[in-house]
């Protein structure tokens, strides 16, 4: 009887192990399947968004796009609505797939945590026309073989100049800067901003200085090129810049709805609503998008894709 009971309780156990073991490799398996339309698979990150963040998620309605975020992102507090603003309208490429090393928070504070995250990328650098592009290795593989494709078809895809693919924090301050002096020298001059404001405004850091012009936008005082719209549709706030991710290119040929079309087939996207030179690497396929909790929005005839925050 002894040897009975020594022979089937670890057949027993054999049987449950095997059982959870099963079980393991098909949840496993579930989860990792790629979309039957294309080699690339979709997959989600297991963590939700760091524990001094998640009372934030509540803001995000859309489950698809919260998963998909890097594991530990650093969400922005409840109340940081600029946070917020750059999420909603930058926010595609803090969910791109395809190898790359995602961007941890939504801002950078300034020169040293940009270059310091920045080294710890997989970088690839070629030239172009002339002008040296870096982007991380995946986003320029895809840029190459996009390339190769163009040229088969007696065109090309290039730089539209030397600040088109990796931007520095300080190279981003001074995009800003493009659109602000000007801006404040407008208003001042039409009676809508007075000149100790403008002033005051003008010595802030640019990091400082964000809120506030968005708060005068609120009023109808814009800081685009044009000052008709809102300065974001123009250039990224300091330190938010998809140009920082190396996953960014400002593309010459932009306004061929044919490179447009080649360019998404090797997962180059437009994600900048009105930013009509810039595509960002995302590393998936058109049909993918919505797994990302993203959001086809079309402008005139140009298609972007959002963060869909909202609901799934």
């Amino acid at each position: 009887m002894q040897t009975s009971n020594t022979y089937t309780f670890p057949t027993q156990c054999w049987h449950i192990a095997y059982l959870i073991i099963c079980l393991c490799l098909a949840t496993s398996c579930h989860e990792a399947t790629p979309d039957s339309s294309n080699s690339l698979p979709i997959t989600k990150n297991s963590n939700l968004p760091g524990p001094q963040n998640r009372s934030a998620t509540q803001r995000i309605k859309n489950q698809k796009y919260l998963v998909s975020l890097p594991a530990n992102f650093n969400l922005p507090v409840e109340t940081d609505e600029v946070g917020w603003r750059i999420l909603s309208d930058y926010g595609a490429v803090y969910v791109a797939r395809g190898g790359v090393t995602n961007p941890p928070i939504i801002r950078f504070k300034g020169p040293a945590d940009t270059a310091q995250w920045q080294a710890g990328l997989k970088i690839a650098q070629t030239l172009i026309g002339g002008i040296k592009v870096e982007l991380q290795q995946p986003a320029m593989e895809a840029l190459f073989a996009a390339r190769e494709e163009a040229h088969k078809n007696q065109s090309d895809i290039t730089p539209r100049g030397a600040d088109s693919a990796r931007r520095s924090y300080e190279e981003t301050v001074v995009l800003w800067n493009s659109r602000v002096h000007p801006a404040l020298e407008h208003w001042v001059a039409v009676g809508r901003l007075n000149a100790s404001e403008a002033t005051r405004l003008r010595a802030l850091p640019a990091s400082e200085q964000v809120p506030e012009v968005l708060k005068l936008e609120s009023q109808g005082i814009y800081f685009s090129k044009d000052m008709a719209k809102s300065i974001l549709y123009s250039v990224a706030a300091p330190g938010s810049s998809q140009h920082i991710s190396l996953l960014a290119l400002d593309v010459k040929e932009h306004e061929n709805p044919s490179i447009r079309t080649l360019l998404m087939r090797h997962g180059w996207f437009q994600t900048v609503v009105s930013d009509l030179p810039h595509f960002t690497f995302l590393g998936v396929t058109e049909e993918q998008m919505s797994e990302l909790g993203l959001k086809r929005v079309k402008s005139g005839d140009r298609i972007f894709w959002v963060p869909a925050l909202a609901a799934d």
